[in-house]
């Protein structure tokens, strides 16, 4: 995808307002609101070897990977007047925007948030995208998880604990997701200290479906890929989808383990519901021995210790998704990933994966090997 006039106009629109600076940085002080601007660049690239199905996203042309701009993301981010914040986020690159809303915290651990945000589901997807274990999330995030739509949302947190409920409809970009819903998410730290962190969350998202018709699908773990391995096709008189998500982590000095489960369950008028489930789990560990934070319900990732060395991770995770219920046959894949991840100093980040894929649909196994990169910067 190109870079349009109007992509480009946006983005100069954001970046022009402040000079490029590091995260948390002040660029003015405006009507009692302390202003800082944030970005984030990533360039990717997918080298397939497939099997079945040509994974290239440019079909035809005769290579077998592709390269290009993943995102291009620039945040102004307001804190004040008094207990107010506020964001204004736009990825000049999807062409979409990120979180706009504007928040008000109440003291005591009670917050409100109105605007386009996150809705309170998937660890993996609420985590910081530029902070990632993989190079592209897990087939379950990126198939049922509900991101940033506009609405309403209040929450409170404690030491060990947090809760948030939400209402929402659409997207704010113009042809973005539609379907009016609701969630809820709890969690809980039984374990929070120096040397490790236990994390235990469980959510519940139910919403609309746009027009009474639904469409689930994956790529087979590469974001550049123009094939979706798995795939349910249009289904007609669907009336709502639930969500439920169970997620975890365990951390220990320069370890995480961390593992999701996704069930949505799809009410029909005139067809027996469907059922899809997804899941993973995954091991990541620093090599140059940093620990993990925790924050807002999610693990936090260390700067480097020594920024002129920076810092070393390898993960591992194993992926599935099974979109087969009944008569529809979207079709099951399952996905190991190994991926090395190098941050340099505080802006940069090189990632490594491999990606195996097993995938069957409708009795054809489809079984490609991907290998990705990704170079980043953000500040």
């Amino acid at each position: 995808m190109k870079i349009t006039p109007n992509r480009l106009a946006a983005a100069l629109m954001l970046a022009g307002i402040a000079p490029l600076a590091h995260a948390g940085v002040p660029i003015d002080t405006i009507g009692g609101s302390e202003i800082s601007f944030e970005g984030l660049v990533q360039a990717d690239s997918s080298w397939y070897d497939s099997d079945l199905a040509d994974l290239d996203g440019d079909a035809g042309d005769g290579n077998d990977h592709d390269h290009e701009l993943r995102r291009a993301e620039l945040v102004l981010k307001g804190k004040g007047p008094g207990n107010v914040d506020w964001v204004v986020g736009y990825d000049a690159k999807g062409d979409k925007w990120l979180d706009v809303n504007v928040g008000y915290d109440f003291g005591g651990g009670h917050g409100l948030t109105v605007g386009q945000f996150k809705q309170p589901n998937s660890l993996e997807e609420l985590s910081s995208t530029k902070n990632n274990d993989f190079i592209s999330k897990a087939m379950t995030t990126n198939t049922f998880a509900v991101s940033r739509r506009l609405g309403a949302a209040y929450g409170y947190s404690a030491d060990d604990w947090s809760i948030t409920a939400s209402s929402f409809g659409r997207e704010l970009t113009s042809g973005g997701a539609h379907g009016a819903g609701y969630g809820l998410r709890g969690t809980f730290a039984p374990i929070h200290d120096d040397a490790s962190i236990l994390h235990l969350g469980l959510s519940y998202v139910d919403q609309d479906t746009d027009a009474d018709t639904l469409r689930l699908r994956t790529r087979p773990q590469a974001d550049l890929a123009g094939v979706r391995l798995v795939d349910t096709g249009t289904l007609l008189d669907t009336d709502r989808v639930a969500t439920t998500g169970v997620e975890s982590f365990w951390a220990h000095g320069p370890l995480k383990l961390q593992g999701e489960y996704m069930h949505a369950s799809v009410s029909r008028h005139d067809n027996a519901d469907y059922t899809a489930t997804g899941g993973y789990l995954s091991a990541v560990y620093n090599l140059t021995g940093e620990s993990w934070g925790y924050k807002s319900g999610t693990p936090g990732t260390a700067k480097p210790a020594d920024p002129a060395r920076g810092m070393w991770q390898v993960g591992l995770r194993y992926d599935t998704i099974d979109l087969d219920d009944g008569t529809v046959e979207g079709g099951r894949m399952d996905a190991m990933t190994a991926g090395v991840n190098w941050y340099w100093r505080k802006n940069l980040k090189f990632a490594l994966n491999y990606v195996q894929v097993d995938s069957e649909r409708q009795g054809l196994s489809d079984d490609p090997d991907i290998i990705e990169t990704r170079l980043q910067f953000f500040w």
